[in-house]
This record gives C-alpha cells, structure tokens and sequence, in this order.
C-alpha cells in the first residue's frame, strides 16, 4: 500500500506462508494475500514482500507467471526476501537460515536471479529490495569479512548490468542480526566503512562492471546498503534514536525496514521463565540477550540454552522470536513494541525508508497466547492495520 506524504510503500512479507516450491507460492499470493487485499484496500494496489527459496525462483517462466498474478490481483510489486535460501517452514532451520553465505557463489546466483525477478515486476521508475543474510552466521566467519565483501561487491555488479539492461533499479539491502557476521547497526558501519564504501571496492566494481570509479562511487550506495529489522535491533538493545543518525552520518541508506516486534521479559523470575519455555521450538533459531539491573549483557544462542544457565532474576531478557506487532501479552511477558511504536514515529516525522515491510513469520510457531485466537490471515490483516493506525 502506498502511504500518504511520501511515507513509501507498505506491504507483509510472505514469508509467513510456506514458499518452498513455486506452487506454494502461487497459492499463498492466490489464497491468504488476495483475501487480505480484498479487506484492506480493494480498489488500490497491494505491496507484496515476495519470498521465494532458490527452488521456487529456479522455477521456468517464474517472473513471467508472477508478472500475471500480480496484474490481475492488483499486487504492487516492491521488495523481496532474499535471506532464508532454502525451506524455512515445517523443518528445522537454525543456523542452516545463514546458507549459503556471502562468500559462496550459490548466494551470488541465487540473489541475481531474485533480482532478474524483480526487474520484471516492478514498474519504470520505482526501485526494487532485496533483503539479505548480514554475510553469514557469525561464527564460521571470522576473519573472512574480505570474501563476504567480495561476493556482496560481484552481486553489486550484476545489478548494475541489470539496471542498464532493463531500467529498473535493485537495490542489497544487508539484514543485521544477532551472531551473524553483522549483529548490530555498529557492526554494518564498520563493515561498510572498511570493505563496501570504499576506494578499494569502487574499483572494484568499476572493474566488474565497466564503469569508470567515479561512478561506481555513486553505483555503490544505490544498490547496497541495510534492512532495518526491529526486532534484531531491539533484542541487540539497540535504540533508533542513536542507530538512525548514525547511519545517516556514515552515508548508509536504509533500504529497507522490516516491522516487527521480539519477545520480552522486563523482570525475570521462575514465573517467566515458565511462561518463555512455551516459546521454544525446533524450527527457527531464537537469540536471546539478558540485560543484568547493573548493565551488564549476556548472550546466547538459542533460547533453550538461555533457560538453562543461571536464574537472572530481575533481569531483561529480549529474544529473537517474532511475535505480533498488537499483540498483549499477559505479565510477566511483553514485547519490545515500544521500540517499534519509536522508529515508527520517527518515520513519521522523517521517513526512515521508502520500503516498509511487516515480518512476522512465526505463525506456525507461536503459543496460542500470543496468536490471539486469530488465523494467519486475520492476524496479517490486524498488524497491517496496526501500522496504517500508528502512521495515520
């Protein structure tokens, strides 16, 4: 959805629905997202987050079937889910969300071709997203930020060939999250300033895609920069106040922000640590951070390690669960909405980005306390009316 005072456009990301084969995708796009255009905006356009797994987008004839659907149910083509390159419902994740990682040729390809995609979609003159792993799962990177770089720099470069060819311009957008190779706003800038906004790598790209450096300078930041998801910077304990200005001041566009909303205890004690155990699952990977009453952080990998080490009684716990952007969560459990209500109203000061999407692709996974009683896409459509309210 297009919002008023050039607010940019609105959509949900379709990740929520099983896309692992082109067919799921058709049906999600047939099913819940047209039933949720008829209710929220019948007669304008609906802003889609495509998602499709490497598999689905490999599909013959994909842009050319997706160009269709889109027409004739009035979908607004603007961004797309480029993370999770394999299947992200129904089987245990984890750790696997994070491959291939960005020193791989497969996460080159697979992004070029969602980009190839994209460009068939949107319309002349309206720029595409892409959002995208923050290089890689942490651990397994140290020290190969220069690889990362590289392979960032080679998908830069095809969409810069892609954006002369067709007209349409695709733009990385680099996703944080907690123990990935980028986990916090602070991390991006470094990472930026020392391999992608760089002397170095304009020749680079210069030399990849045949421009002269001084325009590979200005190619960069149109096709690379973040997606702002709120629920990572909110379990990072990150505050939009301080992250916003200083992306801006280190000429890092914000491509992109992903509405959403992570899972929180204020004060910890036994009762919510009863109440959180009902959020583990086998599916996605859950990081959690604890904030001691004196400052000082603790971080773990999954929430089920969390709950095992030591009590932390009044605590703040913030996890890495995606939870509904309304959702009222019964004492002791919250979430870190007020983090989300703060980059909202600063958006609606000055927006943030021209692409927002809420994410929220727990569904299968959520407790009924926290589903509210709702289906998937009721649940859609009361988040999307959520924001419109914050935003109005």
């Amino acid at each position: 959805m297009r919002l008023p005072e050039n607010r940019g456009t609105l959509g949900y990301c379709l990740n929520v629905h099983p896309t692992q084969t082109f067919a799921e995708v058709r049906a999600a796009l047939l099913g819940p997202t047209a039933e949720i255009k008829r209710r929220l905006c019948p007669d304008r356009p609906f802003g889609v987050g495509l998602r499709l797994s490497a598999e689905a987008a490999a599909e013959p004839n994909a842009a050319a079937e997706l160009a269709a659907i889109f027409a004739g149910e009035g979908f607004a083509a603007f961004t797309m889910n480029g993370f999770p390159y394999g299947r992200f419902h129904g089987a245990p994740v984890k750790e696997t969300v994070y491959e291939p990682d960005w020193t791989t040729p497969e996460r080159v390809a697979y992004t070029v071709t969602l980009a190839e995609t994209m460009a068939a979609l949107v319309p002349p003159g309206e720029r595409a997203t892409i959002s995208t792993v923050p290089g890689g799962y942490g651990i397994t990177l140290r020290r190969r930020e220069a690889a990362v770089a590289e392979g960032l720099l080679q998908a830069t470069a095809a969409l810069v060939r892609l954006e002369r060819a067709t007209g349409r311009t695709v733009a990385l957008a680099l996703e944080p999250e907690p123990w990935c190779l980028l986990e916090t706003v602070a991390d991006a800038i470094a990472f930026f300033g020392a391999h992608l906004f760089t002397v170095a790598a304009a020749r680079r790209l210069a030399a990849l895609a045949g421009l002269t450096v001084e325009d590979a300078v200005a190619a960069l930041p149109r096709h690379l920069g973040l997606c702002l998801d709120v629920c990572h910077m909110a379990v990072g304990f990150e505050e939009p106040e301080d992250a916003l200005p200083a992306l801006a001041a280190a000429g890092i566009p914000i491509h992109k922000v992903q509405l959403s909303a992570a899972l929180r205890v204020p004060r910890m004690d036994a009762a919510g640590r009863a109440r959180m155990a009902s959020f583990q699952d086998p599916v996605y990977l859950h990081q959690t951070a604890v904030r001691q009453p004196d400052g000082a952080k603790r971080r773990f990998l999954d929430l089920p390690y969390a709950l095992m080490g030591e009590p932390d009684d009044g605590a703040e716990w913030r996890v890495h669960f995606h939870v509904p952007l309304f959702a009222e969560l019964e004492p002791p459990l919250a979430s870190t909405r007020d983090v989300l209500d703060r980059v909202l109203n600063l958006h609606r000061d000055r927006p943030v980005s021209a692409h927002l999407e809420v994410e929220t692709y727990t569904w299968d996974v959520l407790p009924a306390e926290a589903r509210g009683g709702l289906t998937v896409t009721d649940g859609i459509e009361k988040e999307l009316r959520w924001v419109l309210q914050r935003l109005s």
